[in-house]
Formats: C-alpha cells, sequence, structure tokens
C-alpha cells in the first residue's frame, strides 16, 4: 500500500527540524529553499503551524534528492492513509 507524507500535528516540528538538520540549512536557508519566510520554518519548528500542500511536496522532493537517508526519514514520516 502506497505510503503518503501525512504529518500529524504533533510531528510537525521534529519532522521540519529534522529534515533541516539532514540538510545542514540554518531556518533562514530552509525557508528560501521551500520559498517560505523564517518566521514561518519558525512557526512549522514550533509546531504552530503545519507546511502547505505545496510546502509539502518541496519537502519531499528534497529528501528523495538526499538519497537513502532522506527517503529513510520521509519513510519515517509517512502514514497509510488509515493510521
Amino acid at each position: 500500500m502506497q505510503r503518503n507524507l501525512i504529518i500529524k500535528q504533533p510531528e510537525i516540528g521534529q519532522f521540519i527540524r529534522e529534515v533541516r538538520l539532514l540538510t545542514g540549512l540554518t531556518q533562514e536557508q530552509f525557508a528560501a529553499a521551500v520559498g517560505v519566510t523564517y518566521p514561518t520554518v519558525n512557526r512549522w519548528e514550533n509546531a504552530r503551524a503545519k507546511p502547505s500542500p505545496m510546502a509539502v511536496k518541496l519537502i519531499e522532493k528534497m529528501l528523495l534528492d538526499l538519497g537513502d537517508k532522506g527517503q529513510t526519514l520521509l519513510f519515517k514520516y509517512s502514514h497509510n492513509p488509515l493510521d
């Protein structure tokens, strides 16, 4: 069964932080790479906001481009639709 990147609210901050650290980017650099502002990334990492579907797609592509480490992180946060 296909797994989709569906981030549950309590996991958002941890997920975004792990992606950013894996890519070696600061919050400012990560924001630029995803096309959002620094405060937006900060809100994501503090689980006060959730990335838009478009941002999620860009983050998913970043992870896929990272190879095995990115795919491992992507799988960790992917959920079956019935989860």
